[in-house]
């Protein structure tokens, strides 16, 4: 079997070790040769850095590793881009949440008037990373899960409309993975139809590989409990904020039985109830900072200190699953099906062909292949409309400097009560983001 070269983008972030742990343990399926990360924040790097330098030493010392700043040795000779970046770190993201808590609205990292500060930072990053590829490794293909998925899959179509980039979500496949468990099967074992934007869809199918349909039998469970199962809260060790965001999927559920919702909708369906179950002084920010920021770098740190991962390893990112998965499909023309974010062109027959959405499709050597969704109802329609025109403004506004357009952006939000709060929070934002937005007029 050939083996891959690749680049992790975003090196320094608190996801990397899983995804490192997940490639060596799919070593056969998936060969290495090569295994670069990439990050301009060399001290934060430098940490997760030297102690995969251990593990992999230990674990696949026939794998050529380096970690960098540099984007030429990071690009050069790389087959595949993981590219998971978050300009302005976790700070950024403590105020992209709770600024718009101030005026009694949700604050969240890719919803709402979070999202939108989020996206407006990570466009330039994700540009300059895309060319970086381009210029260094022309073959190369970029898997990119970095947030706000939808935002920056837009900036993606409209800037780099022809470069070899997959915007995709890991969201759907943990959904999956309890849906999974809740009917006794595998994700492997089912084949899911599904419609929307990023954070912001409907699962129409759940069938086994006989035809068998799940979703009546799963959506009963889904009534009753959300998407919380045991098998998670046990094995995943889940936070409370993730508990409550599960089993609010039965509220989501019961304003269209028809379909599974997918938890983000939480946010735009009751965003007054978020507002009212979330701390303005300690939100989900918090949380990453004092859970799992602090458990990958003290992990690092005991393996570095006793120069060895024996006892103290780094755990396998079950999110990144969906990465080897994606990466191996395009390697060896797989034609997987997978959900995934892309230009509509007549997937959903009844939408705007120059929307981002996400749906299954079918995956090679090409990339994806939308697979036809059909038309969609009048109330899902409306709604996706509004939150795809949000994305584009925001895209719009970064490309123009348009103060009114972002305005305008968060105006549209469904989370945001009125024009009023919007640029009231706008403001706030703009402040706050001056080292990293374009200048708005």
């Amino acid at each position: 079997m050939k083996q891959f070269s690749i680049v992790i983008a975003g090196g320094g972030s608190t996801y990397t070790p899983g995804i490192v742990m997940m490639l060596l343990d799919n070593l056969d399926r998936f060969p290495i040769r090569t295994l670069k990360l990439y990050d301009n924040d060399a001290d934060r790097q430098a940490v997760l850095g030297e102690a995969l330098e251990i593990t992999l030493k230990e674990k696949a010392p026939e794998i050529e590793y380096i970690y960098t700043t540099d984007p030429k040795e990071a690009f050069t000779d790389v087959d595949f881009c993981f590219a998971h970046i978050r300009t302005g770190k976790y700070r950024m993201r403590e105020l992209d949440e709770k600024i718009p808590l101030k005026y009694g609205v949700v604050g969240q990292e890719t919803c709402g008037p979070g999202g939108i500060a989020y996206g407006m930072r990570s466009i330039k990053d994700m540009i300059e990373l895309i060319d970086l590829m381009e210029e260094y490794a022309p073959d190369c293909w970029m898997l990119n899960y970095s947030n706000p998925a939808a935002i920056v899959a837009e900036a993606c179509r409209v800037l780099r409309p022809h470069s070899k980039v997959l915007n995709i979500c890991d969201m759907p496949v943990g959904t999956l993975r309890r849906m999974s468990q809740i009917i006794d099967k595998t994700p492997e074992e089912l084949d899911v139809r599904y419609f929307g934007l990023n954070h912001f869809g409907w699962w129409t199918s759940i069938k086994d590989k006989d035809g068998t349909e799940y979703l009546p039998q799963i959506r009963e469970y889904v009534k009753e409990n959300g998407y919380l199962t045991q098998v998670e809260v046990d094995t995943q060790h889940m936070d409370q904020s993730w508990q409550e965001t599960h089993k609010k999927a039965k509220d989501l559920l019961a304003v269209d039985p028809r379909f599974l919702p997918n938890t983000y909708l939480k946010y735009y369906f009751y965003p007054d109830y978020v507002v009212e179950h979330s701390n303005p002084n300690y939100t989900r920010a918090n949380e990453v900072m004092d859970g799992r920021e602090k458990e990958v770098f003290s992990t690092a740190k005991v393996i570095v200190d006793k120069g060895t991962s024996e006892g103290s390893e780094f755990s396998i990112g079950s999110h990144a699953t969906f990465i080897v998965d994606l990466a191996r499909a395009i390697a060896y023309n797989t034609h997987e099906r997978m959900v995934m974010i892309v230009e509509n062109n007549g997937a959903i027959a009844n939408f705007d062909d120059d929307a981002m959405v996400e749906v299954p499709c079918m995956v090679g050597t090409d990339g994806p292949e939308p697979l036809c969704q059909g038309k969609i109802p009048e109330f899902q329609r409306a709604l996706m409309y509004q939150q795809v025109t949000v994305e584009k403004l925001v895209v719009q506004a970064y490309m123009e400097g348009s103060y009114q357009k972002l305005w305008q952006a968060l105006t549209l939000s469904k989370t945001v009560p009125s024009a009023k709060v919007a640029k009231e929070i706008l403001d706030d934002l703009i402040e706050a983001n001056r080292e990293f937005w374009p200048e708005l007029k």
